[in-house]
């Protein structure tokens, strides 16, 4: 039993190590997440508030219901409770410059892949990256942004924050492509239109048997995300990874993820940055480039 929280105090439902199991078996199918024994208050927590915005008092009928009822809206909420989504704009910011040298090497148009955005931090420091690397809020890049969770996904499409949330970028940054709020909007900042519309935000489930993705790209960001899957799930992502980048593409990874151990198509170009191995990856890359010719002619 585990009805009473690491801090021993005693919990609203009744939580069993039961159901702490079975969450963990239910968001491993339905997501890759692998959750450690370490997360039994994290998921008290998170699933609990489910269980009262549905006036529900057993987390044993909560799971029962999910399992067997496959509302899609509830499997969804499930799901994003239990998303981490921890961002910041130009965190791990040793990647960017590297992306504005790619970028200034590509023909054009480029088209690139934030795998997991999160609430948008990432494919506008993507989109900032392209405008200076590019000298115009109109470079030839369009985005794509992906995410499991749909609530982080809106927030990214509206594109307003705290104003806190740039306070570690340069004024000129902040300027160029930012619009304070006034009045009532005081204390808020939105992205510019420019910028949003270089982005496509869409659902993506990076363990779903198919993706809704098919173009080849000039660069995949997949940053802090492989850290909650084991090395079978990241093996799988990473081979379907490997058909959508272009020979040249640039796979970025977060700091304390390691592919080589992972997959033979890749291989480390810089610091947590990766390329394509030819020797291995160069059938289904062919492979896919013919694909994208032959849909273009």
């Amino acid at each position: 039993m585990v009805t009473k929280s690491s801090h021993g105090g005693e919990r609203e439902f009744e939580f069993t190590q039961q159901d702490f199991e079975k969450v963990r078996k239910l968001i491993y199918a339905r997501a890759g997440i692998s959750l450690s024994e370490a997360k039994v208050d994290m998921v008290y927590s998170r699933i609990g508030r489910r269980l009262r915005a549905l006036g529900m008092n057993s987390f044993k009928y909560y799971l029962d219901a999910l399992e067997s009822n496959a509302n899609p809206d509830e499997w969804e909420a499930f799901t994003n409770a239990l998303t981490t989504n921890l961002t910041s704009f130009f965190r791990e910011e040793h990647h960017f410059p590297v992306l504005a040298e790619h970028l200034a090497n590509l023909k054009k148009p480029i088209t690139i892949w934030c795998s997991a955005s999160s609430t948008g931090e990432e494919p506008y420091s993507i989109a900032m990256t392209a405008c200076e690397a590019f000298g115009t809020l109109h470079p030839p890049v369009s985005i794509i942004a992906s995410d499991i969770d749909t609530n982080v996904l809106a927030t990214a499409a509206r594109g307003v924050y705290p104003e806190d949330r740039i306070s570690k970028m340069s004024p000129e940054r902040c300027k160029a492509f930012f619009l304070r709020g006034k009045g009532a909007q005081e204390g808020l900042v939105r992205v510019r239109n420019e910028l949003r519309d270089l982005i496509t935000f869409q659902q993506v489930n990076l363990l779903a048997d198919e993706w809704p993705l098919k173009e080849p790209f000039d660069a995949i960001f997949c940053r802090n995300v492989m850290i909650y899957f084991d090395k079978p799930t990241q093996a799988k992502i990473i081979s379907k990874f490997v058909p959508l980048m272009k020979p040249h593409a640039l796979l970025f990874a977060g700091h304390s993820e390691n592919f080589l151990y992972v997959s033979h198509d890749i291989k480390l170009r810089g610091k947590t940055v990766y390329e394509l191995n030819p020797a291995t990856a160069g059938a289904a890359t062919e492979s896919a480039m013919s694909r994208l010719a032959r849909e273009t002619v």
